[in-house]
Protein backbone atom coordinates (compact mmCIF):
# COMPACT_ATOMS: atom_id res chain seq x y z
CA UNK A 1 0.00 0.00 0.00
CA UNK A 2 1.29 3.43 -0.94
CA UNK A 3 1.72 6.02 1.78
CA UNK A 4 0.52 9.36 0.40
CA UNK A 5 1.20 11.37 3.57
CA UNK A 6 4.50 12.86 2.31
CA UNK A 7 2.84 14.01 -0.90
CA UNK A 8 -0.09 15.43 1.04
CA UNK A 9 2.19 17.25 3.48
CA UNK A 10 4.50 18.69 0.82
CA UNK A 11 1.54 19.83 -1.28
CA UNK A 12 -0.17 21.43 1.72
CA UNK A 13 3.07 23.24 2.65
CA UNK A 14 3.45 24.49 -0.92
CA UNK A 15 -0.15 25.64 -1.01
CA UNK A 16 0.26 27.60 2.24
CA UNK A 17 3.63 29.11 1.31
CA UNK A 18 2.35 30.11 -2.13
CA UNK A 19 -0.55 31.93 -0.46
CA UNK A 20 2.00 33.61 1.81
CA UNK A 21 4.03 34.62 -1.26
CA UNK A 22 0.95 36.08 -3.00
CA UNK A 23 -0.03 38.02 0.14
CA UNK A 24 3.53 39.27 0.73
CA UNK A 25 3.36 41.42 -2.37
CA UNK A 26 0.68 43.54 -0.63
CA UNK A 27 2.36 43.87 2.76
CA UNK A 28 4.21 47.19 2.93
CA UNK A 29 5.94 46.30 6.22
CA UNK A 30 8.02 43.64 4.45
CA UNK A 31 11.37 44.63 3.02
CA UNK A 32 12.45 43.53 -0.44
CA UNK A 33 14.78 41.06 1.25
CA UNK A 34 11.83 39.61 3.19
CA UNK A 35 9.81 39.26 -0.02
CA UNK A 36 12.75 37.66 -1.80
CA UNK A 37 13.15 35.17 1.06
CA UNK A 38 9.47 34.26 0.89
CA UNK A 39 9.73 33.77 -2.89
CA UNK A 40 12.80 31.55 -2.49
CA UNK A 41 11.08 29.51 0.20
CA UNK A 42 8.06 29.09 -2.07
CA UNK A 43 10.30 27.80 -4.86
CA UNK A 44 11.97 25.38 -2.45
CA UNK A 45 8.55 24.11 -1.40
CA UNK A 46 7.73 23.60 -5.09
CA UNK A 47 10.94 21.61 -5.58
CA UNK A 48 10.16 19.38 -2.61
CA UNK A 49 6.55 18.87 -3.67
CA UNK A 50 7.47 18.16 -7.29
CA UNK A 51 10.11 15.60 -6.28
CA UNK A 52 7.71 13.91 -3.87
CA UNK A 53 4.99 13.91 -6.52
CA UNK A 54 6.94 12.18 -9.27
CA UNK A 55 8.38 9.58 -6.88
CA UNK A 56 4.90 8.82 -5.53
CA UNK A 57 3.62 8.64 -9.08
CA UNK A 58 6.32 6.10 -9.93
CA UNK A 59 5.20 3.88 -7.04
CA UNK A 60 1.59 4.20 -8.17
CA UNK A 61 2.45 3.14 -11.73
CA UNK A 62 4.31 0.08 -10.45
CA UNK A 63 2.19 -0.96 -7.47
CA UNK A 64 -1.31 0.06 -8.49
CA UNK A 65 -1.22 -0.16 -12.29
CA UNK A 66 1.26 -3.04 -12.46
CA UNK A 67 3.57 -1.46 -15.00
CA UNK A 68 6.66 -3.64 -14.70
CA UNK A 69 9.43 -1.37 -15.94
CA UNK A 70 9.07 2.26 -14.98
CA UNK A 71 12.04 4.58 -15.63
CA UNK A 72 13.66 6.38 -12.73
CA UNK A 73 13.37 9.95 -13.97
CA UNK A 74 10.51 12.43 -13.92
CA UNK A 75 9.70 13.13 -17.57
CA UNK A 76 9.25 9.48 -18.65
CA UNK A 77 7.14 8.89 -15.53
CA UNK A 78 4.99 11.91 -16.36
CA UNK A 79 4.50 10.59 -19.90
CA UNK A 80 3.47 7.16 -18.57
CA UNK A 81 1.04 8.79 -16.16
CA UNK A 82 -0.46 10.80 -19.01
CA UNK A 83 -0.77 7.69 -21.18
CA UNK A 84 -2.62 6.03 -18.30
CA UNK A 85 -5.02 8.99 -18.04
CA UNK A 86 -3.94 10.13 -14.58
CA UNK A 87 -3.77 13.82 -15.57
CA UNK A 88 -6.53 16.23 -16.47
CA UNK A 89 -4.07 18.78 -17.90
CA UNK A 90 -2.12 18.17 -21.11
CA UNK A 91 1.26 16.48 -20.86
CA UNK A 92 2.90 19.67 -22.12
CA UNK A 93 1.83 21.43 -18.93
CA UNK A 94 3.42 18.73 -16.79
CA UNK A 95 6.61 18.91 -18.86
CA UNK A 96 6.70 22.67 -18.16
CA UNK A 97 6.62 21.87 -14.44
CA UNK A 98 9.49 19.42 -14.96
CA UNK A 99 11.50 22.07 -16.80
CA UNK A 100 10.81 24.61 -14.05
CA UNK A 101 12.10 22.14 -11.48
CA UNK A 102 15.30 21.53 -13.43
CA UNK A 103 15.82 25.26 -13.96
CA UNK A 104 15.44 26.15 -10.29
CA UNK A 105 17.81 23.37 -9.25
CA UNK A 106 20.69 24.96 -11.13
CA UNK A 107 20.13 28.69 -10.96
CA UNK A 108 17.95 31.05 -8.93
CA UNK A 109 18.23 34.03 -11.26
CA UNK A 110 15.29 36.40 -11.21
CA UNK A 111 13.92 35.36 -14.60
CA UNK A 112 13.88 31.63 -13.81
CA UNK A 113 12.45 32.28 -10.35
CA UNK A 114 9.69 34.44 -11.84
CA UNK A 115 8.89 31.78 -14.45
CA UNK A 116 8.64 29.12 -11.75
CA UNK A 117 6.46 31.28 -9.50
CA UNK A 118 4.15 32.04 -12.44
CA UNK A 119 3.48 28.29 -12.86
CA UNK A 120 2.70 27.54 -9.24
CA UNK A 121 -1.03 28.28 -9.17
CA UNK A 122 -1.59 25.82 -12.04
CA UNK A 123 0.87 23.32 -10.58
CA UNK A 124 -0.91 23.33 -7.23
CA UNK A 125 -4.29 22.80 -8.92
CA UNK A 126 -2.90 19.99 -11.09
CA UNK A 127 -1.07 18.36 -8.17
CA UNK A 128 -4.24 18.45 -6.06
CA UNK A 129 -6.16 16.85 -8.93
CA UNK A 130 -3.53 14.14 -9.23
CA UNK A 131 -3.52 13.56 -5.47
CA UNK A 132 -7.30 13.08 -5.57
CA UNK A 133 -7.01 10.70 -8.55
CA UNK A 134 -4.31 8.60 -6.90
CA UNK A 135 -5.86 8.44 -3.44
CA UNK A 136 -9.57 8.68 -4.15
CA UNK A 137 -9.71 11.31 -1.38
CA UNK A 138 -11.03 14.85 -1.57
CA UNK A 139 -8.46 17.59 -0.94
CA UNK A 140 -9.03 19.51 2.24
Amino acid sequence: MIDYSKLQKSLKHLELQYANYCNAQHRPELTELDKEGIAESTIQRFETCYDTLWKTLKRYLVEELGIPEVPNSPKPILRLAFENQLFVSPIEQWLCYADARVNTAHDYDEKKAAECLALLNDFIDDAIGLYQTLTGNTWE
